[in-house]
């Protein structure tokens, strides 16, 4: 079953790529990779660092404090140890960006 909400505004992405946001209480980052939109949890489960000021380029989300690389397909960070990233459907109507929070795509 899906749970979509307002995340944030389209005007949001500026000259940006990632923008964070707070769902219902869920610290969120909204990420633009391409025509592409894809929701995170805000912090790095490997020493919560935040990847509101990470970067994305071609699929790949990068941590800024340990540079490891997440997979917005599935959440993993290849080489690391440490549980995926959680990832979170999102979608554009009009100019809003609404996230699924029941639709968790990675766990």
């Amino acid at each position: 079953m899906t749970r979509w909400v307002p995340a944030c505004r389209t005007d949001a992405f500026k000259g940006k790529q990632i923008v964070a946001a707070t769902v219902e209480g869920v610290q969120l980052i909204i990420i633009r990779d391409g025509e592409r939109l894809v929701a995170a949890e805000r912090a790095c489960p490997h020493e919560a660092a935040d990847l509101a000021d990470g970067r994305c380029s071609d699929g790949k989300l990068l941590c800024p404090r340990h540079l490891a690389w997440f997979d917005l397909n599935n959440g993993t960070a290849a080489g690391w140890l440490f549980r995926p990233l959680r990832l979170y459907d999102a979608r554009q109507v009009g100019d809003e960006v609404q996230v699924d929070l029941a639709g968790l795509v990675a766990s």
